[in-house]
């Protein structure tokens, strides 16, 4: 498990644009994470989206606990949902759209429920009306979850 300072460290890396409010960057390496989940918005957004986990997240996840340890980080990335072009069925990413973090600290963000939040743009922060609405949406829907809305997604039998 992380301590927080070592969280921050690795959460931010130096000059790294950071979210308002939770000063929460985009981990360095996260593509290189555990897949945890799929997901697919529909309208008006019409994303795919998966959501990877740091080992600390990944580690929770496999084991069931709850609430989430310090240090775990999830990174949603999203693109436009578009038709695969070799399988009509089959939809494809588009243009990459957000890339969202969700950091556990429990004293730093004891106000969120012990998340920090960020939402990117091409790499940049989104402005501050829209991460006042992070923890709301959180709280108000997946309290009782550690405020996550990502299940873990395993093939049956496997951990």
């Amino acid at each position: 498990m992380l301590a927080p300072a070592m969280l921050a460290a690795a959460v931010a890396a130096a000059g790294s644009p950071t979210s308002p409010i939770y000063g929460v960057t985009i981990p360095d390496g996260y593509r290189q994470w555990e897949f945890i989940a799929p997901a697919l918005e529909a309208e008006p957004l019409d994303e795919l989206r998966i959501v990877v986990g740091n080992r600390t997240a990944v580690d929770a996840y496999r084991a069931g606990t709850l609430p989430f340890p310090d240090g775990a980080v999830l990174v949603k990335l999203a693109w436009k949902r578009l038709q695969s072009p070799d399988f009509a069925p089959a939809s494809v990413p588009g243009p990459a759209t957000t890339v969202q973090v969700m950091a556990k600290d429990s004293r730093k963000y004891a106000a969120s429920g012990g998340w920090g939040y960020g939402r990117f743009i091409d790499g940049q922060p989104v402005d501050v009306a829209q991460h006042e609405t992070c923890f709301a949406c959180h709280e108000g829907r997946v309290k009782d979850r550690d405020y996550v809305f990502t299940r873990y997604a395993v093939p049956s039998g496997l951990r």
